[in-house]
């Protein structure tokens, strides 16, 4: 896609610091990271996000980021990584290319994880029921 960062980015038209590079995939630093060595892992054929991307494309994805992963980790003495994907704007995503961040985490970083709330088993049940009816 023309107008895309990422696109961009892969192409070389845009300067970015590469950790990795294969026939599929493309992985960078993210030039504003959560913490240095956060990375982004993304596929050369663009799609916008999970609901986009084809099933061959997501696992060469996944499949960089768990090698790229404790690579990440043990370079920046971090004491654990997030694996997290923002798909739509609701959930974060800012770039309208389909990517993965690995972000090195600390324990002492202050950052916590998503909230959470209690469910009842009644709501539970509910859900699980309109999920299964959708597959």
């Amino acid at each position: 896609m023309k107008d895309c960062i990422f696109c961009k980015i892969i192409l070389k038209e845009i300067p970015s610091h590469k950790i990795y590079e294969d026939e599929n995939v493309y992985a960078f630093l993210d030039i504003n990271p959560v913490h240095i060595g956060h990375t982004l892992v993304v596929p050369k054929v663009h799609a916008e996000d999970i609901f986009d991307i084809s099933s061959e494309s997501w696992a060469h994805v996944m499949n960089v980021v768990h090698t790229l992963s404790p690579i990440v980790h043990a370079a920046t003495n971090a004491d654990g990584v997030n694996i997290i994907m923002n798909n739509k704007r609701s959930a974060g995503q800012l770039i309208d290319h389909a990517h993965v961040h690995i972000v090195p985490r600390f324990a002492d970083d202050g950052l916590k994880g998503l909230p959470q709330h209690s469910e009842n088993s009644e709501a539970l049940t509910t859900m699980q029921e309109k999920i299964k009816n959708t597959l």
